[in-house]
């Protein structure tokens, strides 16, 4: 017999976050006008609420172990136009409106690199 606690986290419409050991739940970011990946980063309980109160996106630092809100510093805000959570809510999915460029070294986005094969070089996309 299946758990009733997982059952309703995998088809209820309650939001019942699974946050890893560490706290923390995967968030993948795409821009909402053309469904680009923009960057994959991290969220612990604040900053989903944080996100979910404000509208800015907000996450988790695990190399400095403290919440930021995108763009805080840089300009480079992410305004939050629909979060969804997967089917075990072990994931979100934030679609955005990103302000400049979404990744840190000023790429528009994270992925600004194909891995090629067979030898594995990398290739700027």
């Amino acid at each position: 017999m299946s758990d009733p606690s997982n059952a309703a986290r995998e088809t209820g419409l309650e939001l019942m976050p699974r946050f890893d050991a560490d706290g923390l739940i995967a968030a993948v970011v795409t821009d909402a006008s053309n469904g680009d990946l923009l960057m994959v980063a991290h969220m612990n309980a604040d900053a989903l609420k944080l996100t979910i109160e404000s509208g800015d996106a907000w996450y988790w630092s695990r190399s400095r172990g403290e919440l930021w809100r995108k763009g805080a510093t840089s300009g480079h805000v992410q305004k939050v136009s629909e979060i969804r959570i997967d089917c075990d809510q072990d994931a979100v999915w934030l679609k955005v409106e990103q302000s400049g460029p979404a990744c840190h070294t000023g790429e528009r986005s994270c992925f600004y690199r194909a891995v090629r094969t067979p030898a594995g070089t990398l290739e700027r996309v």
